[in-house]
């Protein structure tokens, strides 16, 4: 994997990541196969940004993210963190008592708050509980400071922190789970579709407040999501993944409007466009997704390509950087011209022909 050309330091580093898990089956549940949920992914995120890993529902990115933070353990590869103390350790290969010390600078925002809050527990309890088990405050009053804190920290009032979390809308309830998220000064935060559970009209707010956390307190963001609406507003870089690998990562402006990969455009066309003058233009692709327990040879994206050529059958790509922080794995990207987002449709083009 080629390094960052960005000046701030490499927080993590992902390289030739693999998870496969076994397919058993018969009475003696002999191992028959394996679905490649993630089959050889590398990218790496930069001190200070914001990363979004994008990909429809099946090719990997929730797998990703749990490997990172060692909720299953990876087949292979290296996932090198730099640590607060200036030292780099590979998360892969951690001992359990080492990752649990480790836990301390990653953390995670689940998808759904409701799920993922105790409901016999209060806030305080919820909050506080990171700051008693991993840093042993045992101290009453000073959790109850801190508590109080966290919570004027996400826009929440202290007062609420005896409250159970059925008195919360979804939303003040992604509030409690950023608290408690934020307990530990964590330096990385792998926030798992943090709003797809949320109504529209609360998602940007919990947006914001995750921007406004970035910027106070020097976070780093794996922003896993689906919403390409989402991830162009509050991240700095995009990766893309399609059947358990990475197809294309750049910085956001370059993937939305200058996508180097077809199953980019692809996602690009889908996304929605506030403007009436621009049409743009959707592509239908062949066929369905490929399982990652039977993956196609070559490139995974070949038989629903409408540029595909015999290479893409035969040769699998390798991630490359085409552009300076643009890196994408297809054989013909250095040839082809592909369609961004907010590209103007033929109607518009002979209006503005027309005015001159």
């Amino acid at each position: 994997m080629a390094e960052s050309n960005n000046n701030k330091p490499v927080i993590l580093e992902v390289n030739n990541l693999k998870k496969y898990f076994p397919i058993k089956k018969g009475f003696f549940k002999r191992v028959v196969g394996q679905v490649r949920a993630v089959d050889g992914v590398s990218f790496f995120i930069n001190e200070g940004e914001t990363l979004g890993l994008v990909g429809e529902s099946g090719c990997g990115k929730t797998t990703t993210a749990r490997c990172i933070l060692r909720a299953v353990d990876p087949t292979s590869g290296e996932i090198r963190f730099l640590k607060a103390s200036g030292e780099t350790v590979d998360i892969a290969t951690l001992p359990e008592e080492d990752m649990r010390h480790l836990r301390s600078e990653i953390q995670l925002i689940f998808q759904d708050p409701y799920a993922s809050l105790n409901p016999r527990h209060n806030i305080f309890d919820i909050v506080g509980e990171p700051l008693f088990v991993i840093q042993q405050m045992t101290d009453r009053g000073e959790r109850t400071e801190r508590v109080r804190e966290l919570l004027q920290l996400v826009g929440l009032r202290p007062e609420y922190m005896q409250r159970f979390p059925h008195a919360f809308s979804g939303g003040q309830r992604q509030r409690i789970v950023i608290a408690r998220a934020l307990a530990l000064n964590p330096r990385l935060i792998v926030a798992d579709e943090p709003v797809s559970a949320l109504d529209v009209s609360v998602q940007a707010q919990v947006l914001n407040l995750m921007l406004d956390l970035q910027r106070k307190l020097n976070l780093t963001y794996l922003f896993v999501a689906h919403d390409l609406s989402v991830v162009k507003h509050i991240c700095d870089r995009v990766a893309v993944m399609y059947v358990g690998k990475l197809v294309e990562m750049a910085p956001t402006d370059d993937l939305y409007y200058e996508p180097l990969h077809p199953y980019t455009e692809a996602l690009m066309a889908a996304v929605p466009v506030a403007d009436p003058r621009i049409r743009s233009a959707m592509i239908e692709l062949e066929g369905d997704v490929p399982s990652p327990s039977n993956p196609p040879s070559g490139c995974y994206f070949h038989p629903r390509c409408q540029y595909a050529i015999d290479i893409c059958a035969q040769e699998a790509p390798a991630l490359t950087e085409i552009k300076p922080d643009h890196f994408v794995s297809c054989h013909r990207a250095q040839e082809l011209t592909l369609t961004g987002i907010g590209e103007p449709g033929e109607a518009y083009l002979r209006s503005k022909i027309g005015e001159r």
